[in-house]
């Protein structure tokens, strides 16, 4: 049995195909998979687990009835859907991961994780994120009304945007030594994550010449970006695609 990565889907109000074309992917993944792990960003925004913006109860329970059908669901928070909580955990059957995670990938110790915290070049990004996943910060915004929140996200967003219109592509890019420096620490040669949009397989050498693995997801603004891990290695499929996909990419 196989495991199934995606990340960064950004799914919103504003795509509903992508919505369904979501749909259809869980349906497919639960026959076929023993474990999906989505890496972040899963919504376009997710302002707490009492957010009942559309798509949002659409997409809690496509995700229990995958859950329910005998899969294993794990979720990562991204940068744009970390405040999920327990609420979200319960409503939906999946298990919360934390930052950085490591599993045994078909006996190829992998590190997990978003990749907003491989960007240590983007300092203004950085100490953004370590001032909204504050708990104190958090527990203050949480206690806002949600029409509150969402005029605080929609303010914070456009000067997000504005600030990446400035910013050289390079600074939005994983720093290679940050990447080095996780993955020794971690005791892993495998890395999976998304939050670039770059989708991208990267073979290097760590500083004492072992072979290591970068594996990119690529985001769902377009094809959507999926990696099916098995015992016979990884596979890079377009979602659209994954239905039509040989059972043998899931052995």
């Amino acid at each position: 049995m196989a495991y199934v990565f995606a990340s960064d889907l950004h799914l919103s109000c504003e795509n509903p195909e992508k919505t369904a074309l979501f749909e259809s992917f869980l349906t497919r993944t639960a026959k076929s998979a023993e474990a999906l792990f989505l890496l972040g960003d899963v919504f376009e925004i997710w302002l707490g687990d009492d957010d009942d913006s559309d798509p949002h109860p659409q997409i809690i329970a496509a995700l229990r009835q995958f859950a329910n059908s005998g899969a294993h669901l794990f979720v990562m928070r991204g940068n744009r859907d970390f405040l999920f909580g327990p609420q979200f955990a319960d409503a939906t059957g999946a298990t919360l991961l934390p930052d950085w995670h490591t599993i045994d990938l078909f006996g190829v110790p992998t590190l997990l994780t978003h990749g907003d915290l491989l960007c240590t070049k983007d300092v203004q990004y950085q100490e953004f994120r370590k001032y909204v996943r504050d708990p104190a910060n958090q527990k203050s915004f949480l206690a806002c009304t949600l029409d509150e929140r969402r005029k605080i996200a929609a303010n914070t967003r456009s000067g997000t945007q504005a600030s990446m219109l400035e910013k050289d592509e390079v600074i939005m890019d994983v720093e290679q030594t940050t990447v080095d420096r996780i993955m020794s620490e971690s005791k892993v040669d495998q890395l999976i994550h998304g939050h670039t949009h770059r989708a991208a397989s990267h073979q290097f050498k760590s500083e004492t010449g072992i072979a290591r693995e970068r594996h990119v997801l690529g985001d769902w603004y377009e094809l959507g970006s999926v990696i099916v891990a098995g015992s016979n290695g990884l596979n890079r499929l377009a979602a659209a695609d994954l239905a039509e996909a040989p059972d043998s990419v899931f052995v």
